[in-house]
């Protein structure tokens, strides 16, 4: 593993304060699928989770947004018909969608898969939420994996903590971790551990603190792949020498404008490479994309996105996408 670009601890810098524990009867070795071990290839199977399943009823949703720190107070019925339609996109592309049930101890910020779990070409590897009122969700996510027969390659414990949302992969075999209030450098050592036969490189990227600890802020936050060559960033909160990594392994840089940042503007999801599915809110980013020659898919978000401050990426778990 390569240590990142910066005085950033590598994934192998330290002895192991608790050991990544394979899960299901699922042994390191576990048999390979084809995975999403890459961000912008072709996608063919996602999981989603609906509102309905996620969230409960009314009620539920009145007791519980505030202090999950969401800008305002979700609508379910609006919520749901923008999930509709944001599902129906991807079976109109053919695409298979693998749903999550409802479970008694996930809340609402598990409509947000992709933080519970990340997708390597040996299985999936189930994360250690960094923020506590989500730490059900993986076990939730790893019931339904085996269920469904999808291979589970192991989990994130003890003092680790991994969220999904900090981590892409920027090649098939190199992937960036974020490390900040939600992954820490453990969570990272224990997944290059886990994923050790499928990575060459792991890149660990220290994070800004920009709001603080309450505030939902990823790596995915200020960075989107789109192709392996293209990101959509946010470049005044990149690292600069995580900035500069990128535009060494010549990665052109297509910027979202600062007043889109704040309504989830480098939140974009790769449908196929130059090719993404965003939140309709922005038009500045939009215009940067398709200049760079990007078809952009647009849907509305107002419930599902802006208000709990999760795009695209954040609603989705890839399970497999084309090689790249």
């Amino acid at each position: 593993m390569s240590e990142a670009p910066e005085t950033a601890p590598s994934s192998e810098a330290d002895p192991p304060s608790d050991e990544p524990q394979p899960r299901d009867g699922h042994p390191a070795e576990a048999p390979a699928f084809q995975s999403a071990q890459n961000e912008v290839g072709k996608l063919s199977k996602l999981v989603l989770k609906r509102p309905a399943q996620a969230w409960g009823d009314t009620a539920t949703i009145a007791a519980r947004w505030q202090a999950l720190q969401y800008r305002s107070e979700p609508d379910l019925e609006g919520a749901n018909a923008e999930y509709e339609a944001f599902a129906a996109f991807f079976e109109d592309r053919d695409v298979e969608i693998e749903w999550l049930p409802s479970t008694p101890d996930t809340g609402l910020d598990s409509i947000y898969v992709r933080d519970a779990a990340v997708v390597t070409d040996g299985g999936v590897v189930l994360c250690n939420m960094g923020k506590r009122s989500r730490l059900d969700e993986p076990d939730a996510q790893a019931a339904y994996y085996s269920a469904a027969g999808i291979p589970v390659l192991g989990a994130i414990t003890g003092d680790g903590m991994l969220e999904g949302g900090d981590l892409l992969w920027l090649g098939p075999r190199t992937v960036a971790i974020g490390l900040g209030y939600r992954t820490n450098p453990e969570g990272a050592r224990q997944f290059g551990a886990l994923a050790r036969d499928h990575l060459d490189e792991l890149i660990v990227v220290p994070l800004p603190h920009w709001k603080g600890p309450d505030d939902v802020f990823h790596l995915m936050s200020m960075l989107s792949p789109v192709d392996t060559d293209l990101a959509l960033v946010f470049s005044p909160l990149l690292p600069v020498p995580f900035r500069e990594l990128l535009i060494a392994r010549g990665i052109r840089l297509v910027e979202t404008p600062p007043h889109e940042f704040e309504i989830l503007g480098a939140n974009v999801l790769a449908l196929a490479p130059r090719e993404v599915l965003m939140v309709d809110a922005q038009p500045g980013t939009r215009a940067n994309l398709e200049a760079a020659g990007v078809t952009c898919h647009t849907f509305k978000g107002d419930e599902i996105c802006l208000k709990g401050c999760g795009g695209p990426t954040c609603l989705t778990r890839p399970l497999e996408r084309a090689p790249v």
